[in-house]
């Protein structure tokens, strides 16, 4: 494969959030940015429909709730908080079903401690929130209530999906995309794509494509901005994205391997200068002529004769960057300051997966960590809420069993299932993947734990990856050990005081009562049983109920006499 450059080719971005990563990516790969912001994100224009939603959603109105970004949910939550109780809303959020499109809104919501249902895969459409949304519900979703956390602009295809559907939809948009205060850069971009002084642009939301080309309409530049898009290659980050584009008459000249910013530029340096000699040589064209389809058809006769969008090959082994593209530098900052941040045990496990799914493509993670000669299941990528802290697995016993005997890492390219070392699991759907790398976690050269990654189809690890795995392994034990070890001794200190708690309602009982230390203890598990709660609340409750007695024994004080 080639290695990736863009051998000093003129490339735009219209990002806005990561524009200086952006910047910084496409010069690793040898490219001239021009970074221009095409949006701004602002608030909705009332919060009316947030506070509705959250007053709903906790008179129990609602039986699902989509959330569409992650930079959404934090926005509704700050939102919400302005009127309401955090806790309160949370835990009415965790009572109903939620679904994610992507991994970004749910690992917000796992940082919240939200349970999410369903997680839409790549590329994160409409369609694959669909799709997901009937293999887990099917005809059940027709008495759903949803709510739906937009995102800048409605999605009028998923929302009429839905209505057909379900019982009801509500709409719940907590921001809007405006154009820069600022619109004289992207009138700049128009002139540059249509004077020929730009090689290559890349659109990573469909947002960038609507201002680009409003810009142009305030400019009468459309038909220019058309023409120049002819001659330089033109990079869609997804079927959404290239949806729009196609509806302004544009054909992407393709779509990366993943949605990720990285991959797309990546993968753009590979191909745009062959690319680009192919379509001013006139060999190839991603526009669709508008004389031949009228301006108020393009969008029905796209859709209805959609031309192919090309999907490239996985990104180069000789990738610069790691962590979606972020260069080495970058990705030591990122895992140190993870390390360094002192979080709870399975806040640390998340983060770890989080980090190590956006480093290597995979469709599962998980983290085993070793407690008492038995490695158990911490962490996953994928929601297993009735494996997760539960499954156990023996050293010695399965691939991950062996990597913590051994302390070597295996990689599996294909039928895992096959190598003698596999061993089933009926509860983990990965079970049934082909490829598998799983490397150790040490902390003082003793093992702490073991990585797994999984991929549904054949995946040749390269040695770069196995590698960079390996690395993390060695750079997270010592964090994770800390995290166990630190809610042991919470656990410890918490089992110490209920039973000083214990100790002291079972003496106040035996006094009252004129009952031994067994019956009293045994009145207390009657309660605990009957009342479902837990020995530590019954304890505290008749200490506070012995307090109280002395107080309103204790003879009130007289007032001091002159």
């Amino acid at each position: 494969m080639a290695h990736a450059s863009f051998n000093g080719l003129r490339v735009l971005s219209l990002e806005s959030r990561r524009a200086t990563e952006v910047a910084k990516l496409i010069r690793t790969y040898d490219g001239e940015p021009l970074v221009v912001s095409a949006m701004r994100e602002v608030p909705a224009s009332s919060n009316k429909q947030v506070f509705e939603f959250a007053d709903n959603l906790m008179h129990e109105s609602f039986d699902l709730v989509i959330f569409l970004t992650g930079m959404g949910v934090r926005t509704l939550l700050n939102v919400v908080e302005t009127k309401y109780d955090r806790e309160a809303f949370l835990t009415a959020l965790r009572s109903v079903k939620i679904a994610c499109r992507g991994p970004k809104p749910s690992g917000v919501l796992k940082e919240l401690k939200v349970p999410v249902s369903v997680i839409a895969p790549e590329p994160c459409t409409w369609r694959e929130m669909l799709s997901s949304l009937d293999t887990e519900f099917g005809e059940s979703l027709g008495q759903f209530r949803i709510a739906v956390q937009e995102y800048g602009a409605s999605n009028p295809e998923l929302l009429s999906a839905l209505t057909e559907r379900s019982r009801q939809v509500t709409k719940v948009p907590v921001y809007q995309w405006a154009l820069p205060d600022d619109l004289q850069p992207l009138r700049e971009c128009v002139l540059g794509i249509a004077n020929g002084s730009l090689d290559v642009v890349l659109f990573m939301t469909a947002v960038q494509v609507i201002h680009l080309f409003q810009v142009a309409e305030q400019m009468n530049y459309v038909e220019e901005l058309r023409r120049g898009l002819q001659s330089i290659a033109v990079l869609s980050i997804g079927p959404t994205t290239t949806e729009e584009l196609r509806h302004y008459g544009i054909i992407p000249d393709f779509e990366p391997s993943r949605p990720k910013m990285g991959f797309l530029v990546n993968e753009a340096a590979q191909y745009a200068g062959r690319l680009l000699d192919e379509k001013r040589s006139g060999k190839a064209s991603s526009v669709v002529s508008p004389k031949d389809v009228p301006a108020s058809a393009t969008r029905q006769v796209l859709e209805e004769q959609p031309a192919p969008v090309r999907r490239v090959s996985p990104s180069t082994s000789a990738m610069a960057g790691f962590r979606d593209g972020l260069a080495a530098f970058d990705f030591l900052h990122e895992i140190s300051s993870r390390i360094a941040s002192a979080d709870s045990f399975h806040i640390v496990l998340n983060r770890i997966v989080d980090f190590v799914s956006a480093l290597i493509p995979c469709d599962s993670c998980f983290i085993y960590v070793l407690e008492q000669e038995k490695l158990v299941l911490r962490a996953s990528k994928n929601p297993h809420a009735d494996v997760v802290d539960q499954l156990g697995v023996q050293v010695g016993q399965g691939i991950a069993g062996w990597v913590a005997q051994h302390r070597e890492p295996v990689a599996i390219a294909s039928n895992a299932a096959n190598d003698p070392r596999f061993q089933m699991f009926r509860n983990l759907p990965e079970d049934h993947f082909e490829a598998i790398l799983c490397v150790p976690i040490l902390c003082a050269s003793k093992v702490v734990g073991v990585i797994t990654l999984q991929h549904r189809s054949p995946y040749d690890h390269r040695q770069q990856e196995v590698r960079l795995l390996s690395m993390i392994g060695f750079l997270v034990g010592a964090e994770i050990e800390r995290a166990r070890l630190e809610d042991e001794n919470v656990e410890l200190s918490d089992r110490l005081e209920t039973r000083i708690a214990v100790d002291r309602a079972k003496g106040i009982l035996q006094l009252d009562l004129a009952i031994n230390e067994g019956e009293a203890y045994r009145m207390m598990q009657r309660e605990s049983r009957q009342r479902r709660k837990s020995m530590r609340e019954i304890a505290e409750a008749i200490l506070l109920s012995d307090e109280l007695r002395k107080m309103r024994a204790a003879p009130e004080e007289k007032p001091a006499k002159n």
